[in-house]
């Protein structure tokens, strides 16, 4: 099992790290001294304490102290990540956009950190990796889209490999990038720049699409799609077949001081 942990690092190490495990789907953890204010239902601040924060891929986030059983603070599944550093403190925030809710810890200092590729728990079968997921759609070209072809996997570009290359019915240019986890914004980025390396590859007048395949996307995700003309096609990792949905933030149990 891969796993990563740094004592007493810096504020630019934790955040390399972070964004690196954010990134891979990985459950993270950070013991520190830090503040912690919650915005949301209501609203609460907790002074500077030595507290043990948990982010786990499916956007949970748990803040407990060394009492009781129950987080002091915590954001619901369906929420995003983010993390940075300003004004000498590592800032990790946690929201979502229905309702609206903001988890924003400051910490002073970070004692330790560590990220896992904690699997065990998940209900996945295609679901080892990405390359299950690949597979799955090279055997199954349709759960794309009917008439999908694909030309090449790992196909080379001025953005790097791109996952999946091919064509649809009509012959026009698709690139389609995997993610075998719930995604973010960064996933929409990643799929933009593979399009647009196309883009300038073929010239003018060749259209060339973008599908993002995932099992769910946040709101925020959704949104930069349509922004950018990019597609999803939301995967249901116990069927292998496209779930119909955007799998957004909505619907999630509330979050915030219990």
């Amino acid at each position: 099992m891969r796993a990563t942990t740094l004592y007493q690092p810096t504020h630019r190490e934790v955040l390399w790290e972070l964004e690196e495990a954010f990134e891979r789907g990985e459950l993270i953890t950070l013991f520190g001294r830090c503040t912690v204010e919650y915005d949301g239902r209501a609203a609460s601040t907790l002074g500077a304490g030595d507290r043990l924060v948990i982010l786990k891929p499916d956007g949970t986030a748990l803040v407990h102290t060394d009492e009781k059983r129950t987080p002091v603070n915590w954001q619901p599944p369906g929420s995003e990540h983010h993390a940075s550093v300003r004004d000498g403190e590592l800032r990790v925030r946690s929201t979502r956009s229905n309702p609206d809710e903001t988890l924003d810890v400051r910490f002073e200092r970070v004692h330790q950190f560590s990220a896992l590729a904690v699997t065990g728990g998940r209900a996945l079968d295609l679901r080892g990796s990405e390359e299950d997921l690949r597979q799955h759609i090279l055997d199954s070209p349709s759960v794309v889209e009917p008439g999908f072809v694909p030309l090449e996997t790992e196909r080379q570009s001025a953005a790097g490999p791109m996952d999946i290359y091919g064509e649809d019915e009509a012959g026009a240019p698709v690139v389609v990038e995997l993610k075998r986890r719930r995604v973010g914004p960064s996933a929409a980025s990643q799929l933009r720049r593979y399009v647009d390396a196309l883009e300038r590859e073929f010239g003018e007048g060749v259209p060339v699409r973008g599908i993002l395949v995932a099992p769910s996307i946040t709101d925020r995700t959704a949104a930069m799609l349509d922004r950018e003309g990019l597609e999803l096609v939301a995967i249901d990792l116990d069927t292998g077949r496209p779930s119909g949905g955007r799998s957004g933030d909505g619907g999630e149990k509330e979050g915030g001081s219990p």
